[in-house]
């Protein structure tokens, strides 16, 4: 195996023009961890974020980006046992994607079956572990429940709804048109508000007879404070994860006593690695059976080639997509 490896990096903070291929050391393998040959990695929010300058990478981790891939099992280190040579994995990580090789400690690697390519296993380890770990782990959604997921048609309104399908919630989602909101029905849906056109406030209050909902995830942050804790039912939670509408906001800290309700803010990346441990855990148990069934929608909606990673960007930026972008190494 040469001993270099291709690799991109961001040489400053700005469009996609600051992207900038380079060639690195292929990683060491560290005890635990186990090197990964990269067939396909996912292009996120987070990456673009990194890109512009406002989402440096957690401390110690490497300044190359790229939150998850997919590929091989090229070489394992000291005290790995369950994982071997060869085995097709998908894996998150707090950096490091965007290559031909990275390392991965083994509790963040999630088994790939044989049917499952390896575009659309790149697509899966970040948006199912945001999901998984905000719907359940955080926000405690159970059977029964009903969620109000906000942007439902992209790529983590899309995993949403059908995880929350899947553990037996009552679904209600907001777009920005009719041809997503369709979408998001397909998908299992069960109500779609366009906020363009109405007060989702005022929407769950009509669909709920006045109860309002159990959970919101909400990636807006600032803008729908207020009415997103107005829509909550008594004991409901909010788990904010994106702050697409501002990061400042006044709040009714008296409806919120009234509702014993709950403001949830989080972040994956930079959680511990024993965190994340459990969250890849649950996500495994929630969200490979579905995979295994052939029931759940990847929705890999463009695919880049490595050497095209630049056009992968500007795409992005377009605005143009939904669904996930996927870059085949």
């Amino acid at each position: 195996m040469n001993e270099t490896m291709k690799a991109y990096v961001y040489k400053a903070g700005g469009g996609p023009e600051v992207i900038e291929l380079t060639e690195r050391q292929i990683p060491t393998v560290g005890s635990g961890e186990v090197l990964v040959k990269v067939e396909a990695f996912g292009l996120n929010r987070a990456d673009v974020q990194q890109r512009k300058g406002v989402y440096p990478p957690p401390p110690g981790a490497s300044d190359i980006p790229g939150l998850e891939v997919s590929g091989s099992i090229v070489a394992v280190g000291d005290a790995v046992t369950e994982w071997s040579v060869g085995t097709r994995v998908a894996a998150l990580l707090a950096s490091g994607g965007y290559a031909q090789y990275v390392n991965v400690p083994t509790e963040l690697l999630i088994r790939i079956p044989d049917e499952l390519s390896s575009v659309d296993a790149a697509a899966l380890p970040e948006v199912s572990a945001t999901v998984v770990s905000n719907l359940f782990i955080e926000g405690g959604l159970q059977e029964g429940q009903t969620i109000l997921i906000h942007g439902g048609a992209g790529g983590i309104g899309s995993m949403a709804i059908q995880l929350a399908k899947a553990a037996g919630a009552r679904v209600f989602v907001t777009a920005s048109s009719a041809q997503k909101l369709a979408y998001c029905q397909q998908l299992g849906a069960d109500e779609g508000i366009n906020y363009r056109e109405e007060d989702f406030e005022q929407r769950v209050k009509e669909l709920t007879d006045g109860q309002g909902v159990n959970l919101i995830l909400d990636v807006i942050g600032a803008k729908y404070l207020q009415g997103n804790i107005n829509a909550l039912a008594v004991d409901g939670r909010v788990v904010v994860i994106g702050l697409q509408g501002g990061t400042k906001a006044e709040m009714n800290l008296g409806v919120m006593l009234a509702k014993r309700a709950r403001v949830i803010a989080t972040t994956l990346r930079s959680r511990p690695l024993a965190q994340k441990s459990e969250i890849i855990k649950q996500t495994v148990a929630r969200v490979m059976p579905l995979v295994d069934e052939g029931t759940l929608s990847i929705n890999v909606s463009k695919v880049f080639e490595f050497s095209d990673l630049t056009s992968a960007h500007e795409y992005f930026d377009s605005g143009e997509h939904t669904g996930k972008i996927v870059v085949r190494v």
